[in-house]
């Protein structure tokens, strides 16, 4: 069966275990479960020439990675693997929406997937563009196997570290979200600088009540000094925080 009919549908025809990706490729169910970050690791082809798409996917394969290939820029905005793979490898003309197109479309989602393009042929003003907008780099088809999966390589480190940060700003913005109404208004007040009793000033309340609730921040933030509490609370994205 083609690559591109089995994973015309991502979620019919893959699921994932736990964090794991199981996908059906060629009509065979394989487990990405090594350890190494590599292995480990999902990759997006999008190329709209099936014998280049293919090509490549086995090279990938080779290497222990598991791969999805689509088509088309739409047909890989249908799918959730946007969320899930850990690198877009990218056709920069194709029928449609273009490579730095789709590009631009995931920034403006603030989809963090790194892209590597690809190109048969390349010209300065165009990759200035895609590094500007992020990319991790532009290759030249046909794509020297070194260069490519040093770029992999990059690109799986920086989805690692963005995945990271992403998983402790969603713990810091669940331990804020543990604050009472009242604990939230002190917060921002005590690491502007503000003294106890001038905090209690500011909301009408006694400087042993902020006294109680400066505790209970430090206790629900699991801030192991008052250092580290203003750093939290400068890592924390108001709009996000404020979201239920």
């Amino acid at each position: 069966m083609a690559c591109t009919q089995v994973l015309g549908n991502y979620s019919l025809g893959a699921r994932f275990l736990g964090d794991k990706p199981i996908a059906h490729l060629y009509g065979k169910e394989y487990f990405s479960l090594m350890a190494n970050e590599r292995t480990a690791s999902l990759l997006a082809i999008l190329d709209d020439d099936t014998s280049f798409q293919l090509a490549l996917q086995d090279m990938i394969e080779a290497e222990g990675m598991s791969v999805l290939g689509f088509d088309s820029a739409q047909q890989f905005l249908q799918s959730e693997v946007r969320h899930s793979a850990a690198c877009l490898i990218a056709d920069l003309r194709m029928p449609g929406m273009s490579g730095l197109e789709l590009q631009v479309r995931l920034n403006a989602e603030r989809c963090t997937i790194p892209i590597i393009f690809l190109s048969g042929r390349g010209d300065i003003p165009t990759t200035v563009k895609a590094m500007k907008e992020g990319a991790i780099d532009f290759l030249t088809k046909p794509v020297e196997k070194s260069l490519f999966f040093a770029a992999v390589d990059n690109a799986l480190k920086k989805d690692q570290i963005a995945r990271r940060k992403a998983r402790e700003n969603e713990e810091l913005i669940a331990r804020y979200r543990s604050l009472t109404p009242r604990e939230q208004e002190v917060l921002p007040l005590l690491v502007s600088g503000l003294l106890n009793k001038q905090a209690a000033a500011e909301l009408g309340i006694t400087e042993y009540t902020v006294q109680i609730h400066r505790g209970n921040i430090m206790r629900k933030m699991k801030a192991d000094s008052f250092a580290s509490l203003v750093r939290m609370a400068g890592k924390l994205n108001p709009d996000e925080s404020d979201r239920g």
